[in-house]
C-alpha cells in the first residue's frame, strides 16, 4: 500500500520532464493499485476471528540501541483509514486529470499527490509512534508542497508557509509526548503500551494526553491551532479535497483514538480536554462558515466544524469512537464531494470563488448541482443520509455523557443548517450574477464521475456503518469496548428532534436571507458579529498579539544584546589590545641612548621605591 504511491512519486520526480505525457496516468494507477491492496488486506483481515484481527508486519530493526523495530499494524482502525485514504484519494487523483489538464506542471502535481498518499498511509499503518511521526511529518511536507503548488501566487506561498509553521507547533507537542512516553514506559510500540499504562500515575497520562492533543490540534486544525486551515484554500481545489476531506485533517482524530490508553486512563482528565476542544471548535468553524463568500473557505470552515464533532466523539471514549470514526469516513465522502463540486463550479466560472458572483448554476451544471446537493443534505444531517446517522450519533452520545457539550453540539448543527444552506442558495439558486466573461458549463466526465461515486457514499454509507453497531463491533479489537453494551443509534430521540428542528430553522433563515431575495454582488458591510466571523474570529490577530509581536520584540532585544553586548565586549577587548599595542609601539625607537635612558629611569624608580620601603 505504501510502496506503490511512493514509487509513483519517485518516478515522477526523478525522471522529471520525461514523464510529462503520461505522468498523471502513472499517478492515478499507483493510487488505484494501492486501493486494490487495501481492499485485499481488508478481506484478509475479516477472514480472521475477532480476537486475531491485529496483524503485525515486521519490516526491520530501526534503532537497535532503543530496541525499536519498524513495522506495520493492520487492524480494524488502520485498515478503515487505509480504505478511505486510497479510495477517496484515488477519486481525487482521477478528478485532477481534468482539473489540472492545462497546467504545465501537472506531472509534478501528481507526484506530490502520490507522496501525500504514501505518507498518510505510513501514518495510519505504523505500529509505533516513531513510524507514525515519520508519516506525520511526511504529510506536513507534502501539504506544504501542494498548498504552495502555484508558487507564482504570493498568497499561495504565504499560505503554505503558514500551514507548515503552525503545524510545527503541534508537532512539537507530539514529539515531546513521545519523549515522555519513552521515558515513562520504555517503549513506543502501540501493542505494548496498553498493558503498561495500568497503575501509572494520573499526572503522567494527563501530561502525555495533553501533549498528544496539542499535536492533534495542529494537524486537525482545532482550537487554538486552526488558523492555517482557511488560508490553505490557496492551493488547487483537489488539494483542498484531499487535505480537508479524507486525509490530513483527520490524522488528529486517528491519533486520539489510537492513543486511548492515555486519554482514558482512569481519572486522567485528558479525554475531557479532547471533548471540550472539539465542542469549542465545532462552534467556531460553524460561525466562520456563516460569513464566508469564498466557496472554498466556507467549506474549510465547515471542515473545521465537522472535525470538531469527530474530536467531541473521540473524547467520549469507546461509546463515541464508532460514531467519531463513522463520521470521519462519511465526511470523507460528502466533503470531498462538495470540495470537488466547488472545483467543478470554479472550472466553469473562470476560477471565480466569490459566491456573490454565482447564482442559478443548477440550470447549466445539473450533475454538479445534484451531487453537491446530496453532500449538502448529508452534512446538515438530513434524515436517512450518511451524516444523519454519524453526526447525530455523536450528538446523542455527547448529550448522554457530557450534556453541556452535547447541547452545544446541537446548537452547532443548527448553525450548520444555516451556513450550508446559504452556500447552496447563493451558488445554485436565485438570479444570475455572473461576470460578463463567464460562460458556466458542466465539467467533463473525468470530473463528474468521481462526484457521482462520492455522492453515492454520501447517501447510504452512514446507515451501513451505524445501524446494528456494525462499525462499533468491527473496531472493538483495535479500540476496546464491550460487546454487551454497544451504543445504539436511536432515531427521533429528544436531542435528535431538537437537532432536526434547529437545522430546519437554520435552513429557513438562509432561504429568507439568500434564497427568497436577491443577493447583492458587493459584500455588505455587516454587523460587528459578521466582521468577527469574516476575520476568522480574529484568530490571526490574536496569534499576532500573543506570539508574533512579542517574539519580534524578543528577537530585536536578542539582536541588540548580541551586537552591543556579546560583539561589543569581544570587539572592545580586541580594540583595547590593538590600541594599547599601538601606543606601546611608539617607545620602540631603535636608538640605544633611548633604551639606556629608560633603563636608568627604571633603576632610579626601583631604587627610590626600595629606599622608601626600607624607611617605612
Amino acid at each position: 500500500m505504501i510502496a506503490l504511491p511512493l514509487a509513483g512519486a519517485f518516478i515522477l520526480l526523478v525522471f522529471n520532464k520525461l514523464t510529462n505525457r503520461w505522468g498523471h496516468l502513472l499517478g492515478v494507477a499507483m493510487s488505484l493499485a494501492s486501493f486494490v491492496v487495501a481492499v485485499l488486506a481488508f478481506f484478509e483481515l475479516i477472514g480472521f476471528g475477532e480476537a486475531e484481527r491485529r496483524r503485525a508486519v515486521h519490516l526491520y530493526e530501526f534503532i537497535p540501541n532503543l530496541n525499536l523495530d519498524m513495522g506495520l499494524l493492520i487492524d480494524p482502525l488502520s485498515i478503515s483509514f487505509a480504505l478511505l485514504i486510497t479510495g477517496v484519494g484515488s477519486l481525487i487523483h482521477i478528478y485532477s486529470i481534468g482539473y489540472m489538464a492545462h497546467d504545465e506542471h501537472r506531472r509534478r502535481f501528481f507526484a506530490y499527490l502520490n507522496l501525500f498518499v504514501a505518507a498518510m498511509l505510513l501514518l495510519v499503518l505504523a505500529d509505533n509512534y516513531v513510524g507514525l511521526f515519520i508519516g506525520w511529518e511526511g504529510v506536513g511536507l507534502a501539504s506544504y508542497l501542494l498548498i504552495g503548488f502555484w508558487q507564482f501566487k504570493p498568497s499561495a506561498a504565504v499560505a503554505a508557509k503558514k500551514a507548515f509553521i503552525v503545524n510545527r507547533v503541534g508537532d512539537f507537542g507530539l514529539l515531546v509526548g513521545m519523549f515522555v512516553i519513552w521515558t515513562s514506559f520504555g517503549t513506543l510500540a502501540f501493542k505494548d503500551l496498553a498493558a503498561k499504562t495500568t497503575g501509572v500515575e494520573n499526572g503522567t497520562t494527563l501530561a502525555i494526553g495533553l501533549l498528544l492533543l496539542l499535536g492533534a490540534c495542529g494537524k486537525s486544525a482545532q482550537l487554538p491551532l486552526q488558523s492555517w486551515l482557511l488560508d490553505a484554500m490557496e492551493g488547487p481545489t483537489p488539494v483542498s479535497a484531499l487535505i480537508h476531506a479524507a486525509t490530513m485533517v483527520t490524522a488528529g482524530v486517528y491519533l486520539v483514538v489510537r492513543s486511548g490508553a492515555f486519554f482514558f486512563h482512569e481519572g486522567s482528565g485528558a479525554a475531557l480536554a479532547v471533548a471540550i476542544v472539539g465542542a469549542a471548535t465545532l462552534l467556531a468553524g460553524a460561525i466562520i462558515g456563516c460569513a464566508k463568500d469564498d466557496i472554498k473557505k466556507g467549506l474549510a470552515g465547515s471542515t473545521m466544524s465537522q472535525i470538531g464533532y469527530m474530536m467531541l466523539g473521540a473524547g467520549l471514549g469507546p461509546a463515541g469512537y464508532a460514531f467519531a470514526i463513522g463520521h470521519l469516513i462519511t465526511h470523507g465522502f460528502f466533503k470531498a464531494d462538495m470540495f470537488l463540486g466547488a472545483g467543478s463550479v470554479m472550472h466553469g466560472m473562470n476560477d471565480e470563488v466569490n459566491m456573490r458572483k454565482y447564482g442559478a448554476l443548477r440550470k447549466v451544471m445539473p450533475i454538479t448541482f445534484i451531487t453537491f446537493f446530496i453532500g449538502y443534505l448529508a452534512i446538515i444531517g438530513f434524515p436517512l443520509l450518511s451524516g444523519y446517522f454519524t453526526k447525530d450519533g455523536i450528538i446523542e452520545t455527547a448529550v448522554h455523557h457530557q450534556p453541556v457539550l452535547g447541547w452545544l453540539a446541537v446548537l452547532g448543527a443548527g448553525i450548520t443548517g444555516f451556513y450550508m444552506s446559504r452556500m447552496v442558495f447563493m451558488t445554485f439558486f436565485g438570479e444570475k450574477r455572473w461576470a460578463e466573461d463567464a460562460h458556466p458549463h458542466e465539467s467533463p466526465a473525468v470530473m463528474t464521475v468521481p462526484l457521482m461515486i462520492l455522492s453515492l457514499g454520501s447517501l447510504g454509507l452512514g446507515a451501513y456503518l451505524v445501524l446494528n453497531g456494525t462499525l462499533y463491533h468491527f473496531l472493538r479489537p483495535a479500540v476496546g469496548g464491550s460487546a454487551a453494551h454497544a451504543p445504539e443509534f436511536a432515531p427521533f430521540t429528544p436531542p435528535g428532534l431538537v437537532t432536526l428542528a434547529l437545522v430546519a430553522v437554520g435552513a429557513g433563515l438562509a432561504w429568507m436571507r439568500y434564497g427568497r431575495v436577491e443577493v447583492p454582488v458587493v459584500q455588505p458591510r455587516g454587523s460587528f458579529l459578521t466582521t468577527f466571523a469574516r476575520r476568522d474570529l480574529y484568530g490571526d490577530a490574536l496569534n499576532e498579539s500573543l506570539f508574533m509581536r512579542p517574539g519580534q520584540w524578543l528577537t530585536r532585544i536578542a539582536v541588540f544584546f548580541d551586537n552591543r553586548g556579546v560583539d561589543g565586549l569581544v570587539n572592545g577587548l580586541a580594540a583595547g589590545i590593538g590600541g594599547s599595542s599601538g601606543r606601546l609601539r611608539r617607545i620602540q625607537t631603535g636608538f640605544a641612548r633611548t633604551y639606556a635612558l629608560s633603563i636608568f629611569i627604571g633603576a632610579a624608580l626601583l631604587t627610590g621605591a626600595l629606599f622608601l620601603v626600607g624607611t617605612i
